[in-house]
C-alpha cells in the first residue's frame, strides 16, 4: 500500500505480538514439565545476547505503512538487547535496495525488509542470506525463499472471504433476499487487490451471492471518495458495501454522507482506529472491519530478534522458526471492538 496521511499503532500490539515471540525456548530441547517450559520462556523475556536488528521499509506515506515503522521502532525500544538501524522509508526502488546493501555492510545481525517491491529487492535479500544474515520478509514476498529466513504477512485472499462470509450472514439476519452488493477494491493491477477481490466472490458465492457493482480506487481518501460516488450513483438501490483498504475508506465514509445514503451497511479492510471507532458509535453505515493488522511489524522485530539470538519459540514443537507466518483476518464488530483497538492504527 502507499500515500495519504501518517498514522500511528499503539504499542500495545507490538506488546501482544511480542507476548506470543517472546516467551520462546532456545534451541535446545527443554526439560519436560510445565515448570521446565516456562523457566525457558522466562529466560527469553530477560536481556540476552545482544541484537543489532536492520530495517527498511517503503515511505510512512499512508496509515497502514506508517503504522508499520512505528509499531516496529516501537517493539524495538521494549527490548533491552535490541539495537535498531532503521533506514529512512523509500519508495525508489533503488535507493531502498542500496539502503539494505549499508545494513549489511554495517555487519546487522538480522534484517526486517517490507520492501516495496519484492521481485526487485530480491536479489539484495539473497545477498544478506548468503552472508549469514537472517531475512524477516514482511507482507511483499520476494520471489524466492532463499532471499528470506523467515516470511511474516497477510493473508489478502482470507480478507476477502471473512468480508463475504460477514456481509452474507449479516443480510441473512436482515432478512434481505436478493441483495445488490458493492465493491470499493484497491489497485486492481496489485496482485493483493486482485486475492481479496477473488476471497470476496468466492465466499459470497458460497451462499448464492454476488457483487453487483463494483470500482478500484487507488488506496487514498481521496480516490476512495470519487470512485465511491461513481458507484452510489450507479446503484440506486444498495444493500451492503465493502471497502477494501481503511484510509481510501475514509473517503468512502464521505462520499456516503455527501449522497445522504443510509440504505446499506458498509464493512472496511484493514483495521484502522478510525473506523473501529464508527463502528463502536454504531450511528452510521459502518458496522465492521476486516483486518490486516500491521502489528505483523513488531512480530517481524521480534522474530528478528530470536533468530539474532539463535532462538525458537516455545508454543511450537519444532525448535526452530517457521519458515512462514501468515497473520489471520479478523472481523471487528461492535460486538468485539474493544478487544481489538490496542492494533487499530490512525488512517
Amino acid at each position: 500500500m502507499t500515500l495519504a496521511r501518517r498514522g500511528f499503532l499503539l504499542s500495545a500490539a507490538g506488546l501482544g505480538a511480542t507476548a506470543v515471540l517472546a516467551g520462546c525456548t532456545s534451541n535446545e530441547k527443554p526439560a519436560s514439565g510445565s515448570q521446565a517450559q516456562n523457566g525457558a520462556q522466562n529466560t527469553n523475556t530477560e536481556p540476552g545476547k545482544p541484537v543489532t536488528i536492520g530495517f527498511s521499509a517503503p515511505a510512512a506515506d499512508h496509515g497502514w505503512m506508517a503504522a508499520m515503522t512505528i509499531n516496529a521502532r516501537e517493539t524495538a525500544e521494549q527490548y533491552p538487547d535490541v539495537t535498531l538501524e532503521a533506514t529512512e522509508g523509500t519508495n525508489d526502488v533503488n535507493q531502498q535496495i542500496a539502503q539494505v546493501e549499508t545494513l549489511i555492510s554495517n555487519g546487522v545481525d538480522a534484517l526486517v525488509i517490507l520492501p516495496f517491491d519484492g521481485k526487485a529487492l530480491t536479489q539484495v535479500g539473497r545477498q544478506a542470506m548468503d552472508e549469514g544474515i537472517p531475512v524477516v520478509n514482511v507482507d511483499r514476498v520476494f520471489d524466492t525463499p532463499l532471499a528470506y529466513r523467515t516470511w511474516i504477512g497477510g493473508d489478502n485472499y482470507r480478507m476477502g472471504v471473512n468480508a463475504g462470509n460477514y456481509i452474507a450472514e449479516e443480510l441473512k439476519r436482515r432478512g434481505i433476499s436478493d441483495p445488490v452488493i458493492g465493491e470499493v477494491a484497491g489497485m486492481d493491477n496489485l496482485p493483493l487487490t486482485q486475492e481479496r477481490s477473488k476471497g470476496f466472490a468466492d465466499a459470497l458465492a458460497t451462499h448464492g451471492l454476488e457483487v453487483t457493482h463494483r470500482v478500484a480506487a487507488e488506496f487514498t481518501p481521496e480516490s476512495g471518495e470519487r470512485q465511491t460516488a461513481n458507484l452510489l450513483q450507479a446503484a440506486r438501490r444498495l444493500d451492503a458495501l465493502w471497502n477494501h483498504d481503511d484510509d481510501q475508506g475514509i473517503g468512502v465514509v464521505a462520499a456516503i454522507d455527501a449522497a445522504g445514503r443510509d440504505d446499506f451497511f458498509m464493512v472496511g479492510g484493514a483495521g484502522s482506529r478510525n473506523m473501529m471507532d464508527l463502528i463502536k458509535a454504531d450511528s452510521g453505515p459502518v458496522k465492521a472491519t476486516v483486518l490486516y493488522s500491521p502489528s505483523m511489524a513488531s512480530s517481524a522485530i521480534s522474530l528478528a530478534r530470536l533468530l539474532g539470538q539463535s532462538k525458537g519459540m516455545s508454543d511450537l514443537t519444532e525448535h526452530e522458526i517457521p519458515a512462514e507466518i501468515t497473520t489471520y483476518s479478523a472481523v471487528v464488530t461492535k460486538d468485539n471492538v474493544d478487544s481489538y483497538l490496542d492494533v487499530g492504527f490512525d488512517s
